[in-house]
């Protein structure tokens, strides 16, 4: 590739939907926004690679040049600024905050749910040491003044990746895809309202649950989702299908780096399969994931994605680069496999001591029925979107968990709104 991989997500058409992750940090104490700026500027001198701004290479190519100004820490506007705009000094992240709430929005260009989560962990422990100056033992957190872990800063080459045949391709059974909303959560004002309610369990409940029943906590999530779909939706879809994020960075080693290299699992769900219980169905959804994360399905996924990058680096000019990406794109295209729901989930995060100081996080992107899982110290925590207003989903998802014995908190609906980017449009020169 002639570019870094972090850029290419920058061709991509923003007119409905945006690629900024905005994770939602709520403290236990209001916020200091002076010290808050203070520790989020110390905090990305340990990222040399998200300190970036955006350029024009001689094809008409995205590149990133070292950015050294301020990281922009506001209190929340009404209307969030644009990633990579000069009020935000061209970063392509920025912190806005108000009353005990932290949002740290970053593009999601340069990193997916594992590579974000350390810097945000970062700049918590930082504001932490300077509020309330003392020490957090936090040995999982990665602290401002600690060198780049091996490969943190690689990139995958296509050269890294296995020629082995993968041992097994997923053929889709042409799941339900909940097209109508899909079209008024995009294109009707009148429907059009993304949003995402907040859960919050106990993580023993969770695991116990799961450790019983042949499942992971990511399984659990799937599972629950599709029997609550499979309340809603009329019998004539003969199948529900999930899908769940994988990070196949380990598989090429390059376990450390922060780029975001996804490829995604596909569960599909039969009616009938409901029938059966949560063990059974355990079983079947981590076999599935299993099989589809084996190391050779990984790299084929990769490598095909790669070579679509390189086919993009052979078109001149950018206009015809974005043309190109949006025609091509193997996520949106023709060939493109899609589920009914999304289950992504971040695994683990040690917060250790700086737990103490947080109240609840949340991961926030773009996207109808999707759920982002993630934990911290001894809860674990699910932000459930939608892009149209509508309660249904999630009452019959609370419907299930109370079947299943769970207990949970929920709160909202709050507003799902993230900024987009703003980056060069005129040809290089």
């Amino acid at each position: 590739m002639k570019h870094s991989i972090d850029t290419y997500r920058l061709y991509s058409d923003e007119k409905i939907f945006s690629f900024c992750v905005r994770v939602k940090v709520t403290m236990k104490e209001i916020v200091d926004i002076d010290i808050l700026r203070h520790a989020v500027n110390v905090a990305i001198k340990r990222y040399p690679y998200f300190a970036v701004r955006v350029v024009l290479g001689e094809d008409g190519g995205y590149d990133f040049q070292h950015n050294d100004k301020d990281v922009i820490v506001m209190k929340t506007p009404t209307k969030l600024l644009h990633l990579g705009c000069e009020e935000v000094n061209g970063h392509l992240l920025y912190v806005d905050c108000d009353g005990c709430d932290i949002y740290f929005n970053i593009s999601h260009s340069m990193c997916g749910g594992r590579g974000l989560l350390p810097w945000v962990m970062t700049n918590v422990y930082q504001y932490v040491v300077e509020k309330y100056d003392v020490l957090p033992n936090a040995p999982g957190i990665r602290k401002p003044d600690s060198p780049l872990l091996e490969g943190e800063c690689a990139e995958p080459t296509i050269d890294m990746l296995s020629d082995e045949a993968p041992i097994y391709e997923y053929k889709s059974k042409q799941p339900v895809v909940m097209m109508i909303d899909y079209l008024n959560g995009m294109y009707n004002p009148f429907k059009r309202d993304p949003n995402y309610y907040f859960f919050t369990f106990e993580q023993k409940e969770i695991m116990s649950f799961a450790k019983d029943n042949d499942a992971s906590v990511a399984s659990f999530f799937l599972v629950t989702l599709a029997k609550a779909l499979d309340k809603l939706l009329p019998d004539k879809y003969r199948v529900i299908g999930g899908e769940i994020a994988h990070n196949p960075s380990a598989d090429i080693g390059l376990p450390n780096t922060h780029c975001d290299l996804l490829t995604h699992s596909h569960i599909d769900y039969k009616r009938e399969y409901f029938k059966y219980d949560m063990e059974k169905l355990g079983t079947l959804t981590r076999s599935q994931i299993i099989l589809q994360v084996d190391p050779t399905v990984s790299n084929y996924q990769l490598k095909r994605h790669i070579k679509f990058l390189e086919e993009v680096d052979k078109i001149e000019g950018l206009k015809n680069k974005c043309a190109y990406y949006g025609k091509n794109d193997p996520s949106r295209g023709k060939e493109a496999e899609h589920g009914t729901f999304i289950v992504n989930y971040t695994g683990q995060m040690d917060w250790g001591d700086v737990a103490d100081y947080v109240e609840s996080y949340a991961i926030l992107v773009d996207g109808h029925l999707l759920l982002e899982v993630t934990s911290m110290a001894d809860k674990i925590f699910v932000s459930f979107m939608q892009l149209i207003k509508e309660t249904k989903y999630v009452e019959a998802f609370g419907e299930v968990l109370r079947e299943l014995g769970i207990n949970y908190k929920m709160e909202g609906p709050y507003p799902n709104i993230r900024p987009k980017h703003q980056v060069p449009v005129k040809e290089y020169g």
